[in-house]
């Protein structure tokens, strides 16, 4: 005849593997999801960035200008395209980038300032989130909030 406790802590075992096992894939789907979140958050606005210093780079200036919601034909006030030549044409200091590498971006308030080295010196833009339009950044960081 059977005893009362004989089949005490049966399903303890089975239930102890499932537990660890949940608690390991959900720490694997935060550690992943956390790789991506870091790696991928401003991804678009670094890529704004970079194909706007390859087209400096293949020298074609007036799509360069674009990149900054400017034309030739309306060009922007206070960012006239004389002035993008001063900083950016064949003549200028960054006329000639050999390479260029993105060293760190931050979302801050309605875009994104990503810093970039090109080499001799270190540039930061400012890309609007919105039109994702480019343009020198007014702070090194973040203003307070």
């Amino acid at each position: 005849m059977p005893g009362y406790l004989d089949r005490y802590g049966e399903g303890h075992e089975q239930r102890s593997k499932r537990n660890r096992l949940i608690v390991i894939a959900v720490v694997a789907v935060l550690l992943v999801g956390g790789g991506l979140y870091f790696g991928l958050r401003n991804y678009r606005q670094k890529s704004r960035v970079k194909e706007f210093i390859a087209t400096v780079q293949k020298g074609d200036y007036a799509s360069a200008y674009r990149f900054w919601g400017c034309t030739e034909s309306t060009p922007c006030a206070a960012y006239p395209f004389n002035k993008f030549m001063e900083d950016w044409g064949p003549q200028s200091s960054n006329a000639r980038i050999p390479s260029f590498e993105i060293t760190k971006s931050r979302a801050c308030g309605s875009g994104v300032i990503v810093s970039v080295n090109l080499g001799t010196k270190e540039e930061r833009f400012w890309v609007e989130n919105r039109d994702m339009t480019i343009g020198f950044s007014p702070w090194s960081v973040c203003p307070a909030r």
